[in-house]
C-alpha cells in the first residue's frame, strides 16, 4: 500500500485507498452522521414531551442534567450540514463531472426547501393551515446551502475553502447590525444572519430559524474537507486529529479570553459547575464561530475513533446515517404521534396538538427520565424501517433515490 502510494499517482493512490481502507471511511461518516441525527432525535423528543416552559440553556433557571441534554444536541446541525459538503465532494471524487455535481446539488436543494414548506411543517404542526407562525429550520438551510454549493463547486477548491472558512471566521464582526438598522433591507438581512421574525402581513409571521450565514460556509468548509477523507489511511487520520484538536483548542482560547466569536460572555457563577456551563453556553441562531469550533473540531477528531468501531451498536446507528432524511421525516412524524396519543389519553384536548410544540397546553409535560424513554423507543422503532430503506438504496441504483 505505502508502495503504492509512494510511487503511484494520486488517482492510483485514491483507488487503493479505496480498495483498502475506503469502506472504513466512509462507514466512519455514515456512523458520525447517524450519531448526531439520532441525538437530534433526543432534542425533539425533549420538546414534544418536556414539562419546562423555559430555555434548556438558561443558566438563571435551567439545571445541569437539564442543560446538558440540551447542549449535547449542539452537535447535530453544524455535523449534519458540514458533512453534507463532504458528500457532495465524495460524490465529485466517484467520477462525477463539476456540471454534475452542480447539477444533483441544484436540483436537491431546492427540493429539500419545498421538502421543510411541505411535509417537514406539516410534521411539525399536524395541520396544513399556513395562516400561523410560518418557520423554517435545519433542512431549509441545506437546501439553500446546496443551491449556493452548486455554484461554488465551479471554483478552485482553495476559494471554496476560503469563502467556508471567512464566512464561519469573520461573520460575529455583522453581529451589531440589525434589521432595523438596514431599513428597508431589513427582512433580508434577517434571513442571512438574524433570527427574527419578519412579518407578512395582519399576524402572521415569517420566521427564519436557522439564517443563512454562516451554514453556507460550513458547508462549503465541508465540501474542501472531503480532501483530506481522501488521504491514504494513515495520513488521513493524522490529518483528522490535528486538525480537530485545533479547532477545539482554539475554542478553549477564544472562549477563554472572552474577547471574540461569540455574542455572549461566559462569566462566573456561584458554583464551578455552572461556570463550566456558562462556558459551554455558545450562540446557535445564527451558530457563532465558538459554537461551530466547540461542535466541529471533536466530531471531526472523533473520525478516527469511529473508522476503527464495527460492533453491532457501531453498525445500527451507521444505518440510521446512511438514510438520514428518511429517519428526520419519520421520527418528526412519531415523536409529535405520540404526544398527540399520550395527551389526549391524559386527558388534554387532543386539537391543543395539532400546532407546532411551543404551543403544547398549560400542564403537559413529562421530566427527562420519560424524555429518554420516549426517545429510546422512537430509534429502536424506527430502526426496522431505515434498515430496509438503507438496503433499498444499497442495491439500486435509481436517480431519485439520491434525494431522499
Amino acid at each position: 500500500m505505502q508502495a503504492t502510494v509512494a510511487g503511484g499517482t494520486p488517482a492510483s493512490a485514491l483507488r487503493a485507498e479505496q480498495h483498502a481502507g475506503g469502506r472504513a471511511r466512509l462507514d466512519s461518516v455514515d456512523l458520525l452522521r447517524g450519531l448526531v441525527i439520532v441525538v437530534m432525535a433526543l432534542d425533539h423528543a425533549r420538546d414534544y414531551f418536556t414539562d419546562v416552559r423555559f430555555d434548556a440553556t438558561d443558566l438563571t433557571q435551567t439545571t445541569a442534567p437539564l442543560f446538558l441534554t440540551r447542549w449535547i444536541t449542539h452537535f447535530c446541525a453544524p455535523v449534519f450540514v458540514f458533512l453534507a459538503g463532504t458528500s457532495a465532494y465524495l460524490y465529485q471524487a466517484r467520477g462525477r463531472s463539476r456540471g454534475e455535481v452542480s447539477r444533483f446539488l441544484l436540483t436537491r436543494g431546492f427540493w429539500l426547501v419545498v421538502l421543510e414548506l411541505t411535509v417537514v411543517r406539516w410534521a411539525w404542526t399536524f395541520n396544513f393551515s399556513y395562516t400561523e407562525l410560518l418557520f423554517v429550520q435545519v433542512i431549509w438551510v441545506i437546501g439553500v446551502s446546496m443551491i449556493v454549493l452548486a455554484g461554488l463547486v465551479h471554483l478552485p477548491l482553495p476559494v471554496v475553502a476560503g469563502v467556508g472558512i471567512a464566512m464561519i471566521a469573520g461573520h460575529n464582526l455583522l453581529d451589531g447590525i440589525t434589521p432595523q438598522s438596514v431599513g428597508a433591507w431589513g427582512p433580508l438581512w434577517a434571513i442571512l444572519h438574524v433570527q427574527s421574525a419578519i412579518p407578512l402581513g395582519g399576524d402572521r409571521v415569517f420566521v427564519v430559524i436557522y439564517p443563512l450565514i454562516p451554514w453556507v460556509g460550513v458547508m462549503a468548509a465541508g465540501y474542501a474537507f472531503g480532501t483530506i477523507l481522501s488521504r491514504p489511511e494513515r495520513e488521513r487520520r493524522r490529518a483528522l486529529l490535528m486538525l480537530g484538536g485545533a479547532l477545539t483548542l482554539a475554542f478553549v482560547m477564544l472562549r477563554a479570553a472572552n474577547l471574540y466569536g461569540d455574542p455572549g460572555l461566559w462569566s462566573v457563577q456561584d458554583m464551578a459547575g455552572r461556570t463550566a456551563l456558562s462556558f459551554l453556553n455558545t450562540a446557535k441562531y445564527p451558530p457563532s464561530l465558538l459554537f461551530l469550533l466547540m461542535t466541529l473540531g471533536p466530531a471531526i477528531a472523533s473520525l478516527p475513533l469511529l473508522e476503527r468501531l464495527t460492533g453491532p451498536v457501531a453498525r445500527a446507528v451507521t444505518v440510521f446515517g446512511r438514510v438520514p432524511l428518511f429517519f428526520y421525516v419519520l421520527h418528526l412524524y412519531l415523536i409529535h404521534a405520540l404526544a398527540l396519543v399520550v395527551g389526549t389519553l391524559a386527558g388534554f384536548d387532543p386539537r391543543s396538538f395539532l400546532h407546532v410544540w411551543l404551543f403544547n397546553p398549560e400542564g403537559w409535560g413529562y421530566g427527562l427520565p420519560v424524555v429518554y424513554l420516549v426517545w429510546a423507543g422512537v430509534v429502536l422503532a424506527l430502526y426496522p424501517a431505515c434498515r430496509w430503506f438503507a438496503e433499498v438504496k444499497a442495491r439500486r441504483r435509481e436517480a431519485w433515490l439520491s434525494y431522499l
